[in-house]
């Protein structure tokens, strides 16, 4: 026996922290005689040879252990060479291969050098399992960051989960451990095996995993994501041409793809990704949305925690189908025309003991003190925004979605929960930052990192922040000391107007303050006004339900108006599925939306006001144009809170195109004239009170001509007939 005792035991007890030397072939003297020794660890192998490649010739190797080591010394040989191993077992079946540890590294220094620095901004096309082709042979390389681990292996169905037979090597300094493994093809399942300082086995998902098992598995699956034929290069085109015109029309419908239409026909399954496509982009299109939003689709063991909490960060679920069906999903969205923005959360990660949590036996991607890595309203633990390798992770997540499925924009999650070092806790729970302050100093930088890399690499994407805080700045430009997101959701106006619609009309007049103070904060950022799946779940009601009245009807008739006044209102919009068509029970992620209801007419009556709203949002420039632009926006009648009326104008830059919004919230019907900045005809363009809309049908028989008489600061005005709970939308006419 040539390997020394110290390495065969190590070898056997996966405790051999640089297996590659010691494994696969190597130069070495033997007395006098000078060659190469080759070993093999192989499950399960009566015998083994080692084979020249180039000759065929072949070394039979001595078993010096039971459990599957075998070496040779082969004398004068100079250089070592390209070798095979043939291996007998059990039955008498004799399969010949190339040896793991013949193989170089696949990362190289600088990989390691900038993933070690933060800057390796696609540090997942180097981490985790990648299909290869090496020296002309295929087969997977593996890769994991655990820099405290004294010892990880490869462990799958290959091996048979026993982590003696695929040590991988550690790569220095670097923290990252590697193996390359001749053969192993698509769907192949495995973890790793990391061993602590303590000698504790952790068996771990992959980080950069880009397939999951199912629960309670959820091993990952080697999947190749480079070969989908994608057919959306106009598409992308058209983003790229639309980089920095923020000023554009964008109305998404959120959606969570596991509950939009499920199969009740097939044990009320939801729709696979495929599946989805048609019938998703028929709907958008019909009803006039530029986007979807879907809430996250990364991998995630438990269905209720509706996607954000992530332990598969570069996958999309296994519960809708393979990822190039994911792929498919969004290349067909694209070739309809439909842009697809994904729910992205890097604020959090669950403690799942397969997942990132302690991943080395240590606190690596978290914050080992609890006061800065644990979330206190969800239990979960917070990145190490100050580590590079952790913020190398994150950047290179973001870029993935972009990459690999062609995403045309990510909606960051809890963002105020980043930004806050105080955020959700009481005295003494939180350590301050370096300067005293309570702003998260890292994660700030993190945030403004990220969006600079997506914004150079993918000019056109939108990201979007989730913040319902006063943080300045968070659209301003990087270089402008902002963080340097495209938008950011209105959270303060929806809080507002649920507020108001929430009370009964008669009580609204002394509440006029919830439809107006919006407006001073209004153009301190680049908005997007939501009523998003936060509103409708946890017992808050549903849209429908949430209207301050006692009638369905009534409560539509609210709801209508509140709708027309939103994509009246300046601010990018989105709103929940199955609030378009007032579904009257809160959101359940378990089941179906009630498309039945449908079928009366004051649920699609809410539907078809969404449809036409979106479609005048779309084509009438100065709805979407001037959102940022406080020019463009003017009250004319904000204060008539005894009527609760209010009234105000949309234009463009030039003054040639006029809209006059008129919201009239109490259960009267008035008669009130209307300041108008032009003379001439003002047509009725949406009446939500229209019959169409499942209204009475009450109001301005399509317009009305002005009249010479001074109003709200103007020469002339609009006599108008209000119908209760409606809002009513006027463009102007020459």
């Amino acid at each position: 026996m040539i390997i020394p005792k110290t390495d065969l035991h190590a070898l056997l007890q996966a405790r051999h922290a640089s297996p590659h030397a010691v494994l696969g072939m190597h130069l070495q003297t033997k007395g006098r005689s000078k060659g190469v020794v080759v070993r093999a660890l192989l499950r399960q192998a009566g015998e083994c040879a080692v084979v020249d490649v180039a000759s065929g010739v072949a070394w039979p190797m001595e078993s010096v252990s039971p459990d599957g080591m075998f070496e040779v010394f082969v004398p004068k040989r100079a250089s070592v060479f390209r070798y095979q191993l043939r291996a007998t077992y059990p039955g008498g079946e004799v399969r010949q291969f190339y040896d793991a540890y013949s193989f170089l590294p696949t990362l190289g220094e600088q990989d390691l050098y900038l993933f070690n620095e933060g800057n390796e901004h696609r540090i997942y096309e180097k981490l985790g399992s990648h299909l290869r082709v090496i020296e002309g042979v295929s087969g997977a390389s593996f890769a994991v960051w655990a820099p405290a681990a004294s010892q990880v292996s490869l462990v799958g169905n290959f091996n048979h989960w026993d982590s003696r037979y695929h040590p991988m090597r550690s790569l220095g300094a670097s923290g990252v451990w590697e193996v390359f493994v001749p053969g192993i093809t698509e769907g192949e399942v495995y973890k790793f095996a990391i061993r602590d300082q303590a000698g504790n086995v952790r068996l771990k998902s992959d980080p950069y995993g880009t397939y999951f098992e199912a629960p309670p598995n959820n091993a990952s699956v080697v999947c190749d994501t480079t070969q989908f034929q994608w057919n959306d290069g106009s598409w992308l085109e058209r983003r790229r041409a639309a980089a920095g015109q923020l000023d554009r029309a964008i109305s998404i419908y959120e959606v969570h793809l596991g509950s939009w239409r499920r199969k009740p026909e097939d044990a009320n399954r939801p729709l696979s990704y495929r599946e989805l496509a048609p019938e998703l982009a028929d709907y958008v299109t019909e009803m006039g949305f530029t986007h979807v939003e879907f809430m996250p689709l990364a991998e995630h063991p438990f269905d209720g925690s509706w996607g954000y909490q992530v332990t598969g960060f570069f996958a999309p679920t296994h519960r809708y189908g393979h990822p190039v069906d994911f792929a498919w999903l969004i290349d067909y969205l694209h070739q309809r025309g439909i842009g697809v923005i994904l729910d992205w959360v890097p604020a959090h990660f669950p403690r799942d003991s397969f997942a990132l949590g302690e991943f080395d036996g240590t606190h690596l991607y978290e914050h080992a003190d609890p006061r800065l890595g644990a979330h206190m309203d969800w239990g979960t633990l917070i990145f190490n925004y100050g580590r590079n390798e952790v913020r190398c992770f994150l950047v290179a997540n973001a870029l993935s979605w972009l990459e690999r499925y062609h995403i045309d924009g990510l909606r960051v999650d809890a963002v105020a929960s980043m930004l806050y070092l105080d955020y959700s806790r009481e005295a003494g729970q939180w350590i301050p930052n370096k300067d005293g302050g309570r702003e998260n100093l890292e994660a700030i930088a993190f945030l403004r990192q990220v969006n600079e890399q997506v914004h150079h690499y993918h000019p056109g994407a939108l990201m979007i922040a989730e913040e319902s805080t006063s943080f300045t700045g968070v659209t301003r430009a990087v270089k402008d000391g902002g963080l340097g997101f495209d938008y950011k959701w209105n959270m303060g106006w929806m809080h507002d107007m649920l507020r108001y619609f929430g009370k009964e009309p008669v009580y609204r007049k002394w509440h006029q303050n919830d439809l107006t103070f919006g407006m001073l904060y209004q153009y301190a950022e680049n908005f997007v006004t939501v009523f998003s799946h936060d509103e409708v779940v946890h017992g808050k009601g549903s849209m429908l339900y949430k209207m301050g009245a006692w009638h369905i009807a009534e409560k539509a008739a609210n709801l209508r108006a509140l709708y027309a006044h939103l994509w009246a209102y300046p601010g990018k919009k989105l709103l929940f599925m199955g609030g378009e068509f007032a579904q009257s029970r809160e959101w359940n992620h378990d089941a179906s939306l009630d498309w039945h209801l449908c079928q009366y007419p004051d649920h699609e009556g809410v539907r078809l006001l969404v449809r036409d709203l979106n479609r005048l949002y779309v084509s009438e420039p100065v709805l979407s144009q001037n959102d940022f632009n406080s020019q463009g926006f003017r009250w004319t009648n904000c204060q008539d809170g005894e009527a609760s009326l209010i009234a105000y104008l949309r234009h463009d830059a030039a003054e040639k195109t006029f809209f006059v919004v008129v919201g009239h919230f109490s259960g009267a019907t008035r008669s009130k004239r209307v300041g108008v900045p032009r003379r001439g005809r003002w047509l009725e363009v949406i009446n939500s009170n229209s019959e169409f809309y499942g209204g009475t049908g009450l109001g301005n028989q399509g317009g009305r001509e002005t009249e010479d008489v001074a109003c709200d600061g103007f020469d002339q005005s609009i006599e108008l007939t209000l119908p209760p709970l409606c809002t009513l939308i006027f463009k102007w006419q020459a």
